[in-house]
């Protein structure tokens, strides 16, 4: 503190012994108003737009940027919201109706327990599946159709994959495996409207030696609820898989049905009675948006390199006036978090509306990275609006506490974090076999985040197996011991080093004291943004940038002749 002490007497004040300045003739700084030039320059730096334009008259430019640019984004992000939900929405629908079209016996959510026990029934199921490929134009209630190559339909396509050889006796518990594993496929068209069994008949399923049966085709479909959107519809192909997983060879066969879709232009089309968006407008808005885009990118960027320069004089003046280091935090003062902030929205608004543009053009249909990219992007610049509330003193605190109390909360987390995996690789190992939601890591881990904030907690502790009772009493030791170190212990910690680091800013606040060497040094400044102080002219620009260069030139002198 006695060193605080005299860096803040040496920057702003004169004793009654005499000036400190005449200490430090052999330095760059020869009078006291480069020294208040240096002051009035980083105190700029540090207004906000208004105080700046009262200052030097210079309009808010970025800000205005800012303003439209949170509008037109969002109004993107709504439009191709909107646009994405058509999409999946049809997708969705889409992969239910396959399932109940090609899936012998389906009810509504039951794809978990959808699995087939009998020989005879995966058989049946195999030739349910063909029959209904078969029989598409007759009982589909959509708009869907077989893919043509060469005006000729696409067959079905059935995989079988087993091991090589193997010669299995559980009875003797002897086996004898080849664990190459070897695929037959077979080819059936829908046109012939046979059976597996009339088209193959010498085909057979080596349930012993059975990995996996794999169905696979491919389905055709518009989408036309876009019309009513006045959007062009587009053509999809859904790539049907329906999958007879028998890798764990328990007896039970499970049945899945995925589909992956890719979404083509239509090559031609004609819509009466409703007029279409033109789509050269989109693609000229989002255009915008990208220039718009660069814009504050180019402008957010100078401004991160003035700072950085500013931070270079201010820490050549301490160092070769006072010969004081300036700390890191001084330092990071300068480097503005909000900048970097807008710059990186920038940066995936770009990339999301190039993506954009592309898939309203057809030339990709990449929309979940196009959502990432839009969706963090206008994330980053509404979250970069409470840099500009924070310019109001009651809102400002809140940013400082969060700022100041980052450093704290990441070592925090990181000593908790410990903790937590501790507990999830135990309750993974120990607890997996008899419950839910310990079967995996990711499950475990979702499981004990919801015990912290409470949810499902009774369910927890109820779905617990009591088929050992040594596991049931560890469960109960598990589960208490977490709850009750993590909700009474851990989280009360956290909150308390938020809490603390408030009424530390507040107090801060209300005192008006300096509290870093930075503030020390700008608090002698009290010139006002209307004082007219701060408009530069030729002379004063080059000040610090003439005193620097000629302290460098007498020190490499100095250097020579020593």
């Amino acid at each position: 503190m006695e060193e605080s002490s005299d860096l803040y007497d040496v920057y702003g004040t004169s004793e009654a012994n005499g000036d400190p300045w005449a200490d430090h003739q052999h330095q760059c700084l020869e009078d006291q108003d480069s020294v208040d030039f240096l002051r009035r320059k980083i105190k700029y730096y540090f207004m906000n737009p208004c105080e700046k334009y009262h200052a030097r008259g210079r309009k808010p430019w970025k800000l205005i940027l800012q303003i439209i640019k949170i509008a037109i984004i969002t109004i993107q992000l709504v439009s191709f919201g909107l646009s994405n939900q058509m999409v999946v929405t049809f997708k969705e629908e889409n992969l239910m109706t396959f399932k109940h079209l090609f899936l012998k016996d389906y009810v509504d959510g039951g794809m978990n327990t959808y699995a087939v026990y009998k020989q005879n029934d995966v058989y049946d199921h195999i030739e349910y599946i063909i029959e209904k490929y078969g029989h598409l134009h007759n009982i589909t209630v959509g708009n869907h159709e077989y893919e043509k190559k060469d005006s000729v339909y696409t067959p079905l396509l059935l995989c079988q994959d087993f091991y090589q050889n193997g010669s299995i006796f559980p009875g003797n518990e002897t086996f004898e495996i080849d664990a190459q594993v070897v695929s037959e496929c077979l080819e059936v068209y829908p046109m012939y409207h046979q059976s597996l069994r009339e088209q193959y008949p010498q085909f057979e399923l080596h349930f012993k030696r059975m990995l996996s049966v794999k169905i696979t085709f491919v389905l055709k479909a518009i989408n036309l609820q876009t019309v009513r959107h006045r959007e062009l519809p587009d053509c999809y192909d859904f790539t049907v898989i329906i999958t007879f997983d028998n890798q764990v060879h328990s007896g039970r066969i499970k049945v899945d049905l995925e589909n992956d879709v890719h979404i083509n232009e239509c090559r031609e089309w004609k819509v009466t009675g409703a007029s279409a968006r033109n789509i050269n407008l989109t693609v000229l808005f989002d255009c915008l948006i990208i220039i718009t885009c660069i814009t504050s990118f180019g402008l957010c960027t100078r401004s991160v390199i003035s700072g950085l320069r500013l931070q270079f004089k201010y820490t050549f003046f301490c160092k070769n006036n006072y010969n004081k280091e300036v700390p890191l935090s001084d330092k990071l003062e300068f480097l503005n978090g909000w900048y970097i902030l807008i710059i990186v929205s920038d940066m995936l608004t770009i990339i999301g509306s190039v993506l954009k543009i592309e898939i309203q053009t057809k030339i990709l249909t990449s929309y979940d990275i196009c959502s990432i990219f839009l969706g963090t992007g206008t994330m980053f610049v509404w979250i970069g609006v409470i840099r500009y509330m924070g310019y109001f003193r009651k809102y400002n605190i809140l940013i400082l506490t969060l700022r100041a109390a980052f450093p704290n909360v990441i070592r925090f987390i990181c000593c908790a974090g410990m903790i937590y995996l501790s507990y999830c690789f135990c309750g993974w190992i120990v607890l997996g076999p008899y419950h839910e939601k310990f079967r995996t890591l990711n499950t475990v881990s979702e499981c004990l985040f919801s015990l912290i904030n409470g949810d499902d907690m009774y369910p927890t502790f109820k779905n617990m197996r009591q088929k050992s009772s040594l596991v049931w009493v560890f469960s109960r030791i598990y589960l208490y011991s977490f709850v009750s170190l993590f909700i009474y212990m851990i989280l009360s910690l956290f909150i308390t080093i938020i809490t603390d680091t408030y009424d530390t800013i507040k107090q801060q606040q209300q005192s008006g004291t300096p509290t870093s060497e930075l503030q020390k040094f700008l608090s002698v400044c009290k010139d006002l943004p209307n004082s007219g102080l701060y408009r530069l002219g030729e002379r004063d620009s080059c000040i610090i940038d003439c005193c620097t260069n000629r302290f460098r030139r007498r020190q490499e002198r100095l250097t020579s002749e020593a």
